[in-house]
């Protein structure tokens, strides 16, 4: 077995304690071992980050791609936002979203003569999460003061579609032209079930809270993709539209940068990869019979980050989150009010969470979003009373100390959760770039499930679904062309 790989650090946050708190990381502690994915999946692409050109391959390759793109309707005098998402900067570490931002403006600038290029970059909950993001990597100066996170409270503007009036953030579209900037990992798998993933932006991020809010607490997933396209598909949107941008990734890390004009031929190719690629690592994480599953990554709880899969995905594997002809998880049915006050399902159709998680070790992780359902379904242990407390403050998860336990230390956590649910099987949320960094028995289990994972993804479940989503296999050629 091979030492872990580093996870990614803390960061200094509003919305996480501060890092010199962060004493121990459970991968260094005895029996963590890391497993390279590629090792799973001997297939998963070759990536170019993280490799031994560093940052500088992103940058080369999003240059060259940028190139190939019609930028002719952008003219020296006009003015461009590029939209960008918080979410992007949680990418391995976040330098490479944040460099793809930097080439997108340096590209259209270079080719076009226009000089006023701004940067808006959308939240979700966390509305102050991308101006920590902006100053952190250099945006502010590199857009030249012109950089600002935008909020869905922020001012909204109506927008006319083909089912009805629909609001966006006005300082999203306050330019001549917008350059949609973003990554095609699946990240909310649970919520837009790979549909139209690469249109979700203008229904979330750049969405005011009433229309954003369908997702969460009207429509529900399913029905709320139709949201996204409508503002998309609007007159106005479209009048602004110049061309998207997207860090194309697989778990293990970037395979490239895909640029176009045509929003709905890149949305085909980010369906075909998002399928593909996690939808091994997500068929394979149901394999997983019982385990304790660790929390330690710079974000709130739903989105640390294991094999390129958020926790929010894990907590839903033991159903088939792809299979648009299965029930949703439960969290996404939590989330959209289907468990009533007993915490019980109102539907009986309804998944439970995935019962092979049989504690959380909470070592660090941020607030900003609501988490006590995580808590109150699963067992959990959170390191160090700084943390309870931060979490005891936060509006959204007043809650979520009711259902946890508070540990002084790491170890002290571990020993626990090892005591207690009697398995020594241990996957660590941690951002392992290229790897993921389990205890010495899952990795074994994984090691020996990941062969007929890899026959049954690649010969009964991506045909099904890429079918049910009307993607066809040659798209394939595309991605790889």
């Amino acid at each position: 077995m091979r030492a872990p790989i580093t996870p990614i650090p803390p960061r200094e946050s509003q919305y996480g304690i501060d890092p010199s708190l962060v004493k121990t990381r459970v991968s260094e502690l005895p029996g963590m071992t890391s497993v390279l994915l590629k090792e799973l999946f001997p297939d998963l692409p070759e990536v170019i980050y993280p490799g031994e050109q560093g940052i500088a391959a992103v940058r080369k390759a999003a240059e060259e791609a940028l190139r190939k793109v019609d930028m002719s309707m952008i003219k020296p005098e006009h003015t461009v936002n590029v939209l960008a998402s918080h979410h992007g900067f949680t990418l391995l570490g976040g330098e490479p979203y944040a460099e793809l931002l930097k080439a997108v403006k340096d590209i259209i600038e270079e080719r076009t003569g226009c000089k006023n290029i701004r940067l808006r970059a959308g939240v979700g909950l966390r509305f102050r999460e991308t101006e920590e993001y902006i100053e952190r990597y250099g945006l502010d100066k590199h857009y030249n003061g012109k950089a600002i996170g935008v909020a869905p409270i922020d001012e909204g503007i109506p927008i006319e579609t083909e089912i009805g009036t629909l609001y966006g953030i006005k300082k999203i579209y306050d330019a001549d032209w917008i350059v949609h900037t973003h990554h095609s990992d699946v990240r909310e798998v649970h919520f837009h079930r790979q549909v139209d993933k690469a249109v979700k932006p203008f229904g979330m991020s750049y969405a005011r809270i009433e229309t954003r809010s369908t997702y969460h607490q009207n429509l529900g997933p399913r029905a709320a993709n139709f949201i996204a396209r409508a503002i998309f598909d609007s007159p106005f949107v479209q009048s602004k539209f110049a061309f998207a941008a997207f860090l194309t990734i697989a778990p293990n890390g970037v395979v490239g940068v895909d640029v176009d004009n045509d929003l709905y031929a890149l949305n085909d190719r980010v369906t075909f990869t998002g399928c593909q690629y996690y939808g091994k690592i997500m068929t394979l994480f149901g394999e997983i019979d019982e385990c304790i599953a660790v929390l330690d990554f710079p974000c709130p709880v739903p989105y640390v980050f294991s094999a390129g899969v958020i926790y929010a995905n894990f907590a839903g594997a033991n159903t088939d989150l792809y299979d648009l002809e299965k029930p949703l998880p439960a969290y996404t049915w939590y989330t959209e009010a289907f468990y009533g006050k007993q915490g019980r399902p109102l539907l009986k159709d309804i998944p439970p969470v995935n019962p092979a998680i049989k504690m959380c070790v909470h070592n660090y992780a941020w607030t900003g979003y609501p988490s006590a359902f995580f808590s109150e379904h699963i067992p959990t242990v959170v390191v160090g009373q700084e943390q309870a407390e931060l979490f005891n403050r936060d509006p959204q998860n007043l809650s979520y100390m009711k259902y946890a336990v508070v540990a002084e230390s790491t170890e002290a956590a571990m020993e626990f959760a090892y005591k207690v649910t009697g398995t020594r099987k241990v996957i660590i949320f941690d951002g392992a770039m290229g790897g993921i960094n389990v205890s010495e028995p899952l990795a074994e289990l994984l090691l020996k499930k990941a062969p007929e994972v890899s026959r049954r993804v690649d010969e009964e479940l991506l045909p099904k679904w890429l079918r049910q989503r009307g993607v066809d296999l040659s798209v394939l050629k595309k991605v790889a062309g």
